[in-house]
């Protein structure tokens, strides 16, 4: 009895190292990827309350897209679903500090990704599909105020079309009257962009985020 105790004892230091390289260590990699999300979302949301302050604003969205891309480094395989939230959410960030381009093409990526994976969560979806459609509407407008051709702008504002109405459709299905309002103004919004005048444009304040 005293032997078996003595090996127990001898190997509780062994097993608690285990623990702590292994499942411990996977443990401590979630719990600090989990904060980093907790303090990106805050700083989102400080960038909300103070969009008046356009440098403060600007500040608290730089460092929630810095904390974001941290979290997805720490974020396994097996955690899909948060990693894909975050590319959302720092795609969301990134049009608010003069980075719709890269914003775009992540969220044309992740689009693409989760319309290809059965087992998507459907909100996320929707989710993505919005901030991809609302990129896609603030680019063009960008696009034809720089002068660039129909041929070159027209490709976007047609897709934001095609995913507001998705949205709309979706949410019909749905029964959920505001989104469905929201995703009709949305989408009756991309069609009058698209059949605007240059000189209606140019008149027009560029539409907040």
């Amino acid at each position: 009895m005293k032997r078996a105790l003595w090996s127990v004892w001898l190997l509780t230091p062994v097993a608690a190292a285990a623990y702590h390289f292994g499942p411990g260590q996977d443990r401590v990699t979630l719990d600090r990827a989990a904060d980093l999300i907790a303090a990106a979302e805050a700083d989102a949301r400080a960038a909300e309350a103070t969009c008046c302050d356009e440098a403060a604003a600007s500040a608290a969205w730089t460092r929630a897209i810095a904390k974001y891309d941290e979290a997805l480094l720490l974020l396994p395989p097996d955690r899909a679903n948060e990693a894909r939230r975050c590319r959302l959410e720092a795609a969301k960030a990134r049009t608010h500090v003069s980075q719709l381009p890269a914003a775009n093409s992540e969220l044309e990526l992740l689009v693409d990704e989760l319309s290809n994976d059965r087992t998507a969560d459907p909100a996320l979806v929707a989710d993505a599909r919005s901030a991809l459609a609302n990129s896609q509407y603030y680019m063009t407008w960008l696009m034809r105020l720089e002068g660039a051709s129909r041929e070159e702008w027209e490709p976007k504002i047609e897709a934001a079309r095609q995913n507001y109405r998705w949205l709309a459709e979706s949410s019909s299905e749905k029964k959920d009257a505001a989104a469905l309002a929201e995703n009709e103004r949305n989408l009756e919004a991309a069609i009058h962009l698209a059949r605007m005048d240059l000189e209606e444009l140019q008149g027009l304040p560029l539409p907040s985020q």
